[in-house]
């Protein structure tokens, strides 16, 4: 009997990806662990395996496919003795198709997350259910989005998040724009595309359609900066004595063909800095505080259409030159494309350094669930006054902490920045 190859879920919150190559033609022999094909997912390009062996059936999905939903039927695989043209594909699932529960779950069973329950499951004016993702459900409550009038996107038409983000403003029910409560509460909608095009009828310009990282960057960072109450800290660092030891330390290196960076300095000062306010080495969790143990720090790295924040695990008990080492494997992965999810998933704090551009201060977006991230400016000579009162020049770094406030207070937020200070202008201490 022939088996069904279906889309696979690469990371936890893929929901659809790009069928890049096929790597293999009908009519080859597959067995099980051989690769197969690669699929893009909003992140990366990863191979992927096959499970089950037999002979390469039809090929239903055509490689360079975008968005190719999770689980649905990609090609079929063959037992020896099956002829391909008896076989007939499967037929895409209709958008209606009733789905199968799966049995309820004891409530003591499942882990607390949120503070805001899901909605019900919606039904729709003929009393049958409408299947909806909780998170889908949640935020169409939020925006005041009628379920029934989206179609659903997810496997056997089920309403995801992402259905639900790019709902139109005439799929709101009535009650959520006649009352002044709902209007209240619900997120400002964006113009649409046909509404900023026609604002610009008559100019000259091409449109550049979204791939699945800039489409994730956004959707992210929107909700990240609608539901994170951000406050920032800014502090000034001289140095000076980093920059003085960094060269000696690099020319005692230069055999074993290291060199640190600054960033490397500062990646070890953050995750030391985690350990000294364990407070502040924390994730949120919806209705609770993840208290991590490890100082996992992720690192912002810019690449062609968006941005990658690979995470260096254990950064505290690592040396500089191996965070370095590590730093650098990671950067040049993640402009390939090439990092697994589990290498820029987690981390509890982020660093984004764009002070190599030249910008002397910003301020960076908390990425959920880490509780802050640091945003380095440039190093700059500038007048400044020592300990003796005397002007003096120094080379000086702006840097500005932005942080969660439902995870990290302004005092233990002080704290950190202090310590991370001090580990940058003692940096032999860190060594220590």
């Amino acid at each position: 009997m022939p088996i069904e190859i279906l889309m696979p879920a690469l990371s936890p919150t893929m929901e659809e990806g790009t069928l890049a190559k096929w790597l293999v033609k009908e009519g080859d022999e597959v067995n099980s662990g051989d690769i197969i094909a690669e699929i893009e997912t909003d992140k990366a390009t990863m191979e992927f395996e096959a499970v089950d062996e037999g002979i390469m059936g039809p090929i239903l999905v055509a490689e360079g496919t975008e968005g190719v939903k999770v689980n649905a039927p990609i090609a079929m695989l063959l037992e020896d003795g099956e002829d391909a043209s008896a076989v007939t594909a499967p037929a895409p699932a209709a958008t209606n198709a009733p789905v199968v529960e799966a049995p309820d779950t004891p409530a003591s069973s499942l882990p607390k997350y949120s503070n805001n329950a899901a909605p019900a499951a919606p039904t729709a004016a003929d009393g049958a259910r409408i299947f909806a993702s909780p998170l889908a459900r949640r935020i169409a409550a939020d925006k005041g989005i009628d379920l029934a009038s989206l179609q659903g996107t997810g496997p056997k038409g089920r309403i995801v998040k992402a259905d639900v983000l790019g709902a139109k403003p005439s799929a709101a029910t009535p009650a959520a724009t006649s009352t002044p409560a709902a209007s209240a509460t619900a997120m400002p909608s964006s113009p649409s595309a046909d509404m900023v095009a026609k604002a610009y009828e008559g100019r000259e310009f091409e449109e550049v359609s979204l791939d699945g990282m800039r489409k994730t960057i956004a959707a992210r960072l929107t909700e990240a900066k609608q539901t994170v109450p951000h406050f920032y800290l800014r502090r000034d660092i001289k140095l000076d004595a980093l920059l003085k030891f960094r060269s000696e330390i690099n020319a005692q290196l230069e055999s074993r063909g290291v060199k640190l960076s600054v960033n490397d300095f500062i990646i070890k000062a953050v995750a030391l800095a985690l350990q000294s306010v364990p407070a502040a080495n924390a994730v949120w969790a919806g209705d609770r505080v993840l208290q991590m143990k490890a100082s996992d720090v992720a690192v912002a790295v810019a690449i062609e259409g968006g941005l990658f924040t690979p995470v260096l695990q254990d950064a505290d008990q690592k040396s500089l030159s191996a965070l370095s080492s590590e730093m650098k494997d990671l950067a040049t992965r993640a402009r390939d494309r090439k990092l697994a999810p589990h290498e820029y998933q987690g981390g509890s704090f982020a660093i984004s350094n764009l002070g190599m551009f030249g910008i002397d201060n910003f301020d960076a977006i908390v990425n959920p669930p880490h509780a802050g991230i640091l945003a380095v400016g440039a190093g700059v000579k500038k007048p400044v006054v020592d300990a003796e009162g005397n002007l003096a020049v120094a080379t000086v770094m702006s840097v500005t902490m932005s942080v969660d406030h439902r995870v990290i207070d302004g005092a233990v937020g002080a704290d950190l920045l202090k310590a991370i200070v001090e580990n940058l202008e003692n940096p032999m201490a860190m060594l220590a």
